[in-house]
């Protein structure tokens, strides 16, 4: 039997490299995290998701591993990270962590023999394939740098990856692979982790054939024959006894996923995953991917929510989020910066009041914001770089960092802001990475100290949440579809309604209340102001009642 335990829980995801610097080393690591479980416990969350701590050449910042069974050095020990995992069981938070197996590094020791030639025991563990009269094997693209394939000379063939040149596509065909898969997930689950949130899982079965993808799908050119590939479900079922054995939780990652697509691996007690993250609420203000960036769009936003909600509800288990290490700070993106704790606030009640289990994102709890730098060489994310270098050339540089400003993955792993003091109390010595200028007004300490902050508000959201059947297991249902400025939604359970209302708003707006409800006879249990007008909202203000 699949576990159901996650679906009353919020989880707190840890970016550790940005987190906290526990050794006064500049980068981020286990000591800190160990120093802060007692504040993300405090923040009323239930679970922690790590990415990526294993050791890895950061050629992607952890998603290139290169020994799947330690731990980054950079970060701590198995010892240390042994000491974090009990002392997180203790206080009551669960701990799950990414398993990355669409690729591993081309420095991890399977790869390194792999390439060495054709005919030894790791030869068939990635995907290899011959030249084509001079030419690539097909003509797939990866999502970082330039076409799928990469040509290595000692074996005179062209591995895939998807994904950046160091990132070489494990062969999950081959039924060793899959055995070592399990064997890393029993290696953890002995441990004790809870389970495992997926990478790009629905990536790891490719088409029989491998063949060429249509020419009209930039970036992704390809990728009908490797999302949802004709074996995905068989191997997962494989992945999905091994937790069961432990009670395990499982979470994949599902890049241009449907909601049809996504049923077909949640749906039922024979599922293969538990929850997915989809990417449709993330492309609001966007085409395919956020550096081609386009105005705010609330009314896409709202389709999006809505429609996870509706498709999923009764079939299956939503999850929800508006910040990882993957997007953008979403206060720059859908808020409003000089709105700051307002919109911040506003965006907190809009998709944790939603059916489904939560995910904050470090520093989203305090509003972090964008990092805006002037120049290209600043930036260390791979796919930053590569947008910045591979379209738009002809731009003024100024117009392209612009892009870089709205879509760059770096906004989200500025170190954590902590306090005031140097280096935002991240870190004793200059920090791995830049801290954004605005730490001495935007911290946990100074939040701590105000009521009306976005971090007391996540607080009382989640706290909320936790102690309402509504918001845990009612229906969802939006009102005022077509509204450009404002997000409505009902939650009802067994007789009892909560209304939550988002205005999207900088400026003062007429209160609409449903038909049906004629008034607000209910109580108002959550405000981000500290007084509110019967008919008038101000700007960004949220609302939650609870209806009679």
């Amino acid at each position: 039997m699949a576990c159901e335990w996650y679906k009353g829980m919020s989880f707190y995801q840890i970016w550790i490299r940005s987190f906290k610097d526990g050794n006064d080393d500049g980068i981020g690591d286990l000591y800190g995290v160990y120093d802060k479980l007692d504040y993300i416990k405090s923040l009323g969350v239930d679970g922690i998701w790590f990415s990526p701590i294993y050791p890895s050449p950061n050629a992607d910042f952890g998603y290139d591993i290169s020994d799947y069974k330690n731990i980054h050095p950079e970060y701590g020990d198995l010892d240390q990270f042994k000491k974090v995992l009990d002392k997180a069981h203790a206080i009551g938070l669960k701990v799950i962590m990414d398993l990355v197996i669409n690729h591993t590094s081309d420095e991890h020791p399977w790869f390194i023999e792999s390439k060495k030639s054709k005919d030894n025991p790791y030869s068939d563990y990635y995907i290899w394939r011959d030249g084509k009269k001079g030419k690539l094997p097909n003509n797939w693209d990866s999502m970082f740098e330039g076409k799928a394939w990469e040509y290595m000379p000692e074996r005179d063939q062209y591995y895939l990856h998807l994904f950046a040149k160091k990132q070489p596509d494990l062969n999950m065909d081959n039924p060793k692979v899959r055995d070592e898969v399990k064997s890393i997930m029993r290696f953890w689950l002995d441990m004790g982790v809870d389970g495992f949130r997926e990478d790009v899982i629905t990536f790891i079965s490719k088409a029989d054939g491998l063949p060429n993808g249509l020419p009209f799908i930039p970036v992704a050119n390809g990728m009908p024959y490797y999302k949802d590939g004709p074996r995905i479900h068989e191997y997962l079922g494989e992945f999905r006894e091994v937790c069961n054995e432990y009670d395990c939780f499982l979470l994949g990652e599902g890049p241009m996923t449907t909601t049809r697509s996504a049923l077909r691996y949640m749906e039922g007690e024979n599922r293969t995953l538990d929850i997915m993250f989809n990417f449709d609420h993330m492309m609001a203000d966007c085409f395919l991917t956020e550096y081609i960036h386009r105005p705010f769009n609330l009314v896409k936003l709202k389709k999006a929510y809505s429609k996870w909600q509706k498709e999923l509800n009764g079939r299956a288990w939503n999850t929800l989020y508006i910040e990882n290490h993957d997007h953008p700070r979403v206060i720059s993106r859908y808020g409003n910066e000089k709105f700051h704790r307002e919109s911040g606030t506003m965006l907190a009640a809009s998709f944790i009041f939603q059916q489904g289990t939560p995910f904050i994102y470090q520093g989203q709890e305090i509003g972090m914001t964008n990092i805006r730098l002037d120049s290209i060489d600043k930036y260390v994310d791979v796919s930053s770089k590569t947008n910045y270098h591979r379209f738009h050339t002809r731009e003024a540089i100024e117009k392209r960092l612009e892009r870089i400003y709205h879509s760059s993955r770096d906004s989200a792993r500025t170190p954590v802001q902590w306090d005031d003091s140097w280096h935002a109390g991240f870190s004793a010595v200059e920090p791995w990475f830049y801290v954004n200028d605005n730490y001495p007004e935007i911290n946990v300490k100074v939040e701590e100290d105000d009521p009306l902050s976005i971090l007391n508000f996540y607080r009382k959201c989640l706290e909320y949440r936790k102690n309402s059947d509504v918001i845990l297991w009612g229906n969802y249902r939006e009102f005022f579809r077509k509204d450009p400025l404002l997000y409505e939604y009902e939650r009802s359970y067994k007789g009892k309604k909560v209304l939550v209302i988002c205005s999207f708003s900088e400026h003062r707006m007429p209160l609409l209340i449903p038909k049906e409800y004629k008034d607000l006879h209910g109580k108002l249990v959550l405000c981000n102001y500290a007084s509110h007008d019967k008919k008038v909202l101000k700007p960004y203000e949220t609302r939650v009642y609870e209806l009679k």
